[in-house]
């Protein structure tokens, strides 16, 4: 199962090391392929007042003294082209957000580095359309076929988050994994599923009480791994804090997870 799991954004180097340190367990399971999942920058928050993070260049060497420490593979999101090759330095998983996922120029770049890229299905898009997004990184790698395999093999991937439902929620639709698992390898990011757009008065809410039973489903249906954003003390995080999971909850959810893809 691949598991990408950490804090929304770095707040602070001792909050980080501090959740960061809670996810060994992950890294060293062999059923888990862990990457640690931490943003430097928060480009597309609701308001000019919300916490952003420290930027590119602090927190590209928080998340290589990350690195170094743990031994962790790192997976991190990329705002915009020129932010790709810094990067991808340091990172092994470049994720493109959600609100991106057709931004040719950001795809491009990705494609040109050796890593893998995790694209974000954007809460606007048709899950079918998301293959178009695949194929400029499979284009630009080389390859001119459009299909599961061939995703795995040039490391693309895709993540459903949620699609957007009237005003201030998201609906997750289960077909939706099924049809974007047909281009390319599929993970379940249950945090972002689960949030409330703009109903937090100039921030966004969310509902995390719903994250176990999303995730199940999406196991039962057939999933290639999870994104889970956690945090040493939620209602405290700086950014989606009611979207997160609690250490503890995410110890014992992906163990029924993984009892739950036994059986398939």
């Amino acid at each position: 199962m691949i598991l990408l799991s950490g804090p929304c954004v770095i707040e602070s180097e001792a909050t980080l090391f501090n959740i960061a340190e809670a996810l060994q367990p992950y890294h060293d399971d062999t059923r888990f392929d862990f990457y640690f999942k931490a943003s430097f920058d928060k480009a597309n928050r609701t308001s000019l007042e919300s916490f952003r993070g420290p930027g590119l260049d602090e927190g590209l060497r928080l998340l290589q003294k990350i690195k170094e420490t743990f031994g962790y593979k790192i997976v991190t999101d990329v705002h915009e082209s020129h932010q790709v090759i810094p990067v991808a330095e340091v990172v092994d998983m470049l994720q493109i957000p959600a609100f991106l996922c057709r931004q040719t120029d950001l795809l491009v770049a990705a494609a040109q580095t050796d890593k893998i890229v995790n694209i974000k299905k954007g809460q606007f898009m048709n899950p079918n359309d998301m293959q178009y997004s695949v194929l400029k990184v499979l284009k630009t790698r080389g390859c001119e076929r459009l299909g599961y395999a061939q995703a795995k093999e040039h490391g693309v991937l895709l993540t459903e988050r949620g699609s957007s439902f009237g005003y201030g929620n998201m609906v997750v639709d289960m077909r939706a994994l099924v049809i974007m698992r047909r281009a390319a390898p599929v993970l379940f990011d249950a945090t972002h599923s689960v949030q409330m757009p703009g109903s937090g008065g100039g921030s966004t809410g969310g509902d995390s009480s719903m994250i176990p039973y999303l995730s199940k489903a999406a196991a039962a249906v057939g999933v290639d791994g999870f994104f889970f954003e956690t945090h040493v003390d939620p209602a405290q995080a700086l950014s989606d804090g009611p979207n997160m999971v609690t250490l503890e909850t995410l110890k014992t959810l992906t163990q029924t997870l993984l009892r739950i893809q036994e059986i398939d």
